[in-house]
């Protein structure tokens, strides 16, 4: 057996609300193998969005410990958070996030220029040419469909080839057919560079393609999950 590239021991999130400290999160105990496609699946409000914002290092944990390719993330300052996420994860969210003054090559390219990759746009028009969007390089986010930012998003996601790929409803703002689209080119880049997958999802079809699938229910895991 190898160690978990992901790995949750207790971990816990608790943020200050009106009333008072709210339990986000409530003690997790979860890990995640090297290769494996996992789905986080559950109601709103139960916590999914929040549990890949701590395996990500998006949120500080209040109490337990997250380790990810053998690191502390809670012992991280922000600074060498960012390096290792940087150096080691992809993200998507359901929000594009793209920087409007730049055009869809400039915005997958601009994470690795900042890594250092010399070859930095060649990565970038080769990510874009894999989710079909050789000839929009170009164009910037307004002149693009939200099927296509969202394209733009996932090469920019994959471009690092990282090991981890976090995914928090990569298809909730859009149609069926460009969703299914969106998720048939993250399970893509996922086979083509052999990233680890956590996604977050609504639609049990979707979780369903995972190798695993997690329950959770106000901030803890379903119970059938826990005792797994």
């Amino acid at each position: 057996m190898t160690d978990p590239i992901l790995s949750l021991n207790d971990a816990r999130l608790t943020l200050d609300g009106n009333a008072g400290p709210v339990d986000i999160l409530r003690g997790i105990t979860l890990d995640v193998e090297k290769g494996e496609t996992l789905g986080l699946i559950g109601p709103s409000g139960s916590g999914k969005s929040s549990l890949l914002m701590l395996m990500g290092g998006l949120e500080r944990a209040t109490g337990g410990q997250i380790t990810a390719l053998g690191h502390d993330l809670t012992a991280m300052s922000e600074d060498a958070l960012a390096r290792f996420r940087r150096d080691h994860m992809g993200v998507v969210f359901q929000s594009f996030h793209l920087i409007p003054t730049m055009t869809a090559l400039e915005n997958v390219a601009t994470p690795l220029e900042l890594a250092g990759k010399p070859d930095a746009f060649e990565r970038a028009a080769e990510e874009l040419a894999a989710v079909g969007l050789a000839g929009r390089a170009d164009h910037y986010p307004a002149q693009m469909s939200g099927g296509e930012q969202q394209r733009v998003a996932l090469a920019r996601a994959s471009a690092p080839r990282p090991d981890i790929l976090l995914a928090d409803e990569p298809t909730g703002n859009l149609d069926g057919p460009n969703g299914q689209a969106i998720m048939d080119m993250l399970f893509g880049l996922r086979d083509r560079h052999g990233a680890t997958l956590v996604l977050v999802t609504h639609a049990p079809d979707l979780a369903q393609r995972c190798d695993r699938v997690i329950r959770l229910r106000d901030g803890a895991l379903d119970r059938a999950e826990a005792a797994a």
